[in-house]
């Protein structure tokens, strides 16, 4: 088990947070155990909070080349078909994953593939399961032209809680299934835009693993 890159600020300023908080306590209440105590297991929980959330597990891939693999890992909650507004502008099959704050929050390609198209959106701070979150929050959108077969489109969606989309990518970059293309901090939601007919081996409700899950495959 790893340490994600993406956490050293966040950890160190809960060390720093800490170390000021425990300094204060001594200072304010001298001999005073249920101060420190309570210091202690404040910043103890912090620090376990920061660690846990950007923690990056080693783990096999699943991969092939008709095959969708989930960017991230989460509860299914989106399975519909609905208008692509941004980029196809046509009907795609969407699904939608939910990342907890106790999920693993790193995002990786579904397929592999050469990047046809990039954009970064700022926006609002919206629950991550409201619908208006795919098109009104904090957002990046991201789509991958396989050698063989459509082109695929995912966003990174902010949550209530994210402020920060971190993305390792840009137009014109090769992708590699289930490589490592971002991360969001602190709750956040991936939406795919798959083409209609794609037969899905997911349902609503489903846990799915980011590069080990088998979202479906490409008719």
């Amino acid at each position: 088990m790893k340490f994600h890159k993406e956490g050293w600020p966040s950890l160190l300023i809960v060390l720093i947070f800490s170390a000021i908080m425990i300094g204060i306590a001594r200072y304010v209440f001298p001999g005073s155990i249920l101060a420190s105590g309570f210091t202690y297991l404040l910043s103890g929980f912090l620090i376990i909070t920061i660690l846990q959330f950007f923690r990056h597990p080693t783990r096999s891939f699943t991969t092939g080349e008709n095959l969708i693999i989930a960017p991230a890992d989460g509860k299914v909650v989106v399975i519909e078909e609905t208008t692509e507004g941004e980029y196809f502008k046509e009907k795609r099959l969407q699904v939608s994953i939910f990342m907890s704050p106790i999920n693993v929050h790193v995002n990786r390609y579904p397929i592999a593939g050469t990047i046809s198209y990039f954009k970064y959106h700022p926006g609002k701070f919206l629950a991550a399961w409201e619908p208006k979150s795919s098109t009104d929050n904090e957002r990046t959108t991201i789509v991958v032209k396989p050698i063989k077969g459509p082109e695929i489109l995912f966003r990174q969606i902010a949550g209530a809680l994210a402020r920060r989309i971190v993305w390792y990518c840009k137009e014109g970059d090769q992708a590699q299934q289930c490589g490592e293309m971002g991360f969001i901090k602190f709750g956040s939601r991936v939406d795919l835009f798959l083409p209609i007919g794609t037969k899905l081996t997911v349902k609503i409700g489903d846990v799915v693993k980011g590069s080990q899950t088998i979202i479906g495959e490409l008719a």
